[in-house]
Formats: structure tokens, C-alpha cells, sequence
């Protein structure tokens, strides 16, 4: 059975690149059957098997102690510092893994001009207000903002929500994505947690949302303020021009 976010993935192939049938098949190596009934399904899988643990699993926060410490210490001296506390898995499992997080710890970077095409992206974030939300009879409401700004026309939308569970993220989402009137080929998140389900991964709800629009999702790397600077920019004018100097009768005259 397929999970959802190989659903959401066979999706995407189809109404966004506009694949084959055939092209799907090849590049995800399920059968014909099974990419038709996932393009034929109104809404996302509801079950999924749970990830087998690896080996490496119990280890990993003891390999970005020792990477937080030194960078270049060598996989095989770390396979051994990691034997001593009883890891007992491959040479390969250490070594993919190391390839996937040293350069997390390592203090470089490069940097380029960003060009992007209509369309082609749209990032999200979260904004807190200073103040809390009034919500009529004299009582207020912590609350955020789901942000958003197309990378090609710097076009911006925000909704207001009440939590940072998914049920509100995502409504929050659909509301820009009206606003916008249009649907971009890829949504943009840092890990909230809502949203990033480890590893790099979508929640079955964030991937859900996207294979029913549908869109490709892109989850950034942790502590990468930079990936989305372009939304940075606009808090900053919240911050200083949206909110100073304003009152607002209720969450009703927030959102409007």
C-alpha cells in the first residue's frame, strides 16, 4: 500500500510535470496498476507502515555530538568511539548517514543569485504579533500568521491562525493560495513541526494537503534562515510598519 507521501509524489509527476503514466512508472518503479489507483484516489492514504529503525537510530545524538566537536573526525574513527557503546550495524549505514549530516557542522557555505521562474515556488513561515489577539468581551487570543511570498513576483498573502497544529497551518496555507488565486509547483517550509515529520520529511498532513492540490513540497534544512530571506525581509515590515500605531476590534478585523 502506498503511503502518503508516495502518493502525494506520483501526484505531483502527473499534474504538475505533466508525466506519463508509463514515466511515472519508470522513475518510481511501481507498477501500472498501482500509479493509476493512487492517481485515481480522491484523498491520501489513511494507513502508513511505520519506518523500520535502523541500527543507527539510538546513536545518531552521539554522532552530532562528536561532528558538533570536530567536524572532520573520520567515519571509521567514530564507528569506533560508536562500538564502544554497543553499535553493532555496517560501515555503510555510518557512512551514508555521515555524507547526509557532516556538512550541517561544517562551517562553509557559498552563495548565489536566486532566479526564479513564474510560478515555480512559494515559501511559507510563521510570524508572531507582539500583542495578543483581541477576540471580543474583553478577552485576547495568542496568535500567529502563516506568511507567504511567491519567489518570482515577490507577491505576498498572510492568514491568521491560533495554533501551530496542522488543522490551522493548513488553513492558513489555503487562505494565501486563495489570496494568490493560483497554485505554485512547489510549497516552501522550514521544520515546523506540523510540517516536518524528521529527517527532512513532510507530516502525512502537509503531504496529504499537497498531493490534493496538487503540489511538491521542499522542507529546508535546519537553522537556514537564509533559504527564505525574501519572507524574512516582509516580518521585518510587520514588525515595524504593519503593527505600530494599530487596533483591532476583534480576530475578524486582524484577518480582513
Amino acid at each position: 500500500m502506498l503511503d502518503v507521501q508516495r502518493w502525494a509524489e506520483i501526484r505531483r509527476m502527473k499534474e504538475v510535470e505533466r508525466l506519463s503514466i508509463h514515466e511515472i512508472v519508470r522513475r518510481t518503479g511501481h507498477d501500472r496498476n498501482t500509479v493509476r489507483r493512487a492517481l485515481r484516489r480522491e484523498g491520501p492514504p489513511r494507513y502508513r507502515r511505520p519506518k523500520r529503525r535502523s541500527k543507527l537510530d539510538p546513536f545518531k545524538d552521539e554522532i552530532h555530538r562528536r561532528l558538533k566537536k570536530d567536524p572532520k573526525i573520520p567515519g571509521k574513527r567514530l564507528r569506533e568511539l560508536l562500538e564502544e557503546l554497543g553499535f553493532d550495524g555496517s560501515k555503510t549505514i555510518l557512512d551514508d548517514y555521515l555524507r547526509e549530516v557532516r556538512p550541517l557542522f561544517e562551517d562553509r557555505r557559498t552563495y548565489q543569485r536566486t532566479i526564479y521562474r513564474p510560478g515555480e515556488l512559494l515559501q511559507f513561515d510563521l510570524w508572531e504579533p507582539k500583542l495578543e489577539i483581541p477576540v471580543g468581551h474583553g478577552q485576547t487570543r495568542r496568535g500567529w500568521v502563516v506568511t507567504a511570498e511567491l519567489g518570482y513576483s515577490r507577491a505576498l498573502a498572510g492568514a491568521l491562525v491560533f495554533s501551530k497544529e496542522a488543522p490551522e497551518l493548513l488553513f492558513g496555507m489555503s487562505r494565501c493560495l486563495e489570496r494568490f488565486a493560483a497554485l505554485p509547483e512547489t510549497l516552501v517550509w522550514d521544520r515546523e513541526g506540523a510540517i516536518h515529520a524528521g529527517d527532512g520529511q513532510p507530516t502525512d498532513a502537509f503531504a496529504g494537503f499537497c498531493g490534493a492540490l496538487p503540489a511538491g513540497w521542499l522542507i529546508l534544512e535546519a537553522r537556514d534562515p537564509e533559504s527564505k530571506g525574501a519572507l524574512e525581509r516582509w516580518h521585518r515590515f510587520m514588525r515595524t510598519n504593519f503593527e505600530p500605531a494599530r487596533a483591532f476590534a476583534n480576530e475578524l478585523d486582524y484577518q480582513a
